[in-house]
């Protein structure tokens, strides 16, 4: 959430922001509402001041007329406080709910456009994979070497739903231990983190418990919906708290069930694994001081970088556009992998790293002490280390070899015990 001053001193800014993110979302009124607050702030303090020095004159020589009249008059004043109070209240929820629906600031760099296609590619590694024989997408490959069972998943659960099978189970394992063990050696303090949230959690870091939108799963009557990414569970860690600066920055990862509701997603884009109700994630996590967060931010991308050029997976790095941000991210970069059974050859996004400056901070009430002694709001950045449904695709697909068989990756190896799944006699 942006600070009201912030949107009052910068309100074409502000606007224009919306606009070029292609959102819907009220500045003016948030403006008119918080000077209504202002205002009513300002009203209820001459009225405490004048209970106050009601309070005082009750302690002087009084006659009973004189002591009537004052009491008369701080139960006026009591009431009129009562009253006052209620409304303020009711203007700063007002006030907050209208607040909520203005974005982030984007950064200045970050590429003006619509949505995914306005993406600027700011990096290239590796070379798409070339094969001497028609490549297989990962639904095909899965099936064959009895790998994935969608059919199983859509009987038991529904659709976009599967089991995962025999060498593949110790693929995703192998996954989580290289991505794990290369977060714990830039300092990452790991956690498995529950499945559920509070819906104050995820309004706080942005997301949306409510309503046809949403895309997460509501438990109903409880408060609280299935997590769809560590990233609420971490950034409610510190919910409330005031965290020692000399402390900062915090480095966590989450291993997390992740689970979306995916409304609307469908087509050959979607396909298999690519978009699915639930899925395995390792996040990373990070709480920092404001002018830290843009170095932290391209740091988080370097280990994306890392964990899948030591897959030998070709990958891009892509700058994302203002449309394609969501509302708290201030700079967002993509990573995608090359996925030669994506329609033909394509790329595939397998992570993302958003820097949110403070915007879900102000929202969840995280803050630092600084050297002049003033709380103030720490820096959140979040990004995936590894979604383990998509970089399976990645190294299934890249991985796949004329014989039918799939190569694993040299860095998997040790952790899964194998070298090549073999089809099955």
């Amino acid at each position: 959430m942006l600070d009201y001053r912030f949107i009052k001193e910068n309100l074409e800014a502000v606007k224009a922001n919306i606009a070029a993110r292609h959102m819907k979302a009220d500045a003016d009124a948030v403006v008119t509402l918080f000077d209504r607050r202002t205002a009513l702030v300002t009203s209820l303090q001459s009225l405490q001041t004048r209970r106050n020095d009601n309070a005082k004159a009750m302690k002087g020589k009084l006659s009973d007329d004189e002591r009537k009249a004052l009491i008369e008059e701080g139960k006026s004043i009591k009431d009129e406080i009562a009253a006052a109070e209620a409304e303020l209240a009711s203007a700063e929820k007002e006030l907050e709910n209208a607040a909520r629906q203005i974005p982030n600031m984007a950064h200045p760099d970050a590429p003006v456009g619509k949505e995914d296609k306005d993406n600027t590619e700011v990096k290239r590694v590796g070379t798409p994979t070339a094969f001497s024989f028609e490549a297989k997408d990962h639904v095909q490959l899965g099936e064959e070497l009895d790998l994935i069972d969608f059919e199983a998943g859509t009987k038991v659960s529904g659709v976009k739903f599967y089991y995962l099978k025999n060498e593949a189970v110790f693929l995703e394992q192998a996954l989580i231990m290289y991505a794990m063990n290369l977060l714990r050696k830039h300092g990452f303090t790991p956690f498995i983190t529950p499945d559920v949230a509070k819906e104050e959690i995820l309004y706080g870091i942005g997301f949306n418990p409510r309503g046809n939108e949403s895309n997460v799963y509501n438990i109903e009557e409880e408060g609280t919906c299935l997590v769809a990414t560590a990233e609420i569970t971490l950034g409610g860690y510190h919910k409330d708290e005031i965290l020692p600066k000399e402390k900062l920055p915090l480095f966590y990862c989450g291993l997390s069930h992740c689970f979306r509701r995916e409304a609307g997603a469908a087509g050959q884009f979607s396909k298999g694994l690519y978009r699915v109700h639930q899925f395995n994630k390792l996040e990373m996590f990070v709480y920092c001081l404001p002018e830290e967060s843009d170095a932290i931010h391209q740091k988080l991308r370097e280990i994306e970088e890392e964990i899948f050029a030591g897959l030998g997976i070709p990958f891009r790095v892509v700058d994302t556009c203002t449309g394609d941000l969501g509302a708290p991210a201030y700079r967002k970069w993509d990573l995608e992998a090359w996925m030669p059974g994506r329609n033909g050859g394509d790329w595939g996004e397998v992570t993302s790293t958003s820097n949110c400056t403070d915007f879900q901070a102000r929202r969840l009430n995280v803050r630092y002490k600084d050297d002049d002694g003033k709380n103030k709001f720490v820096h959140m950045l979040n990004g995936t280390a590894i979604a383990l449904s998509r970089a399976m695709i990645a190294v299934i697909e890249n991985g796949q070899q004329a014989d039918g068989s799939i190569k694993i990756p040299a860095a998997l190896v040790p952790f899964c015990g194998f070298d090549v799944i073999k089809p099955k006699k």
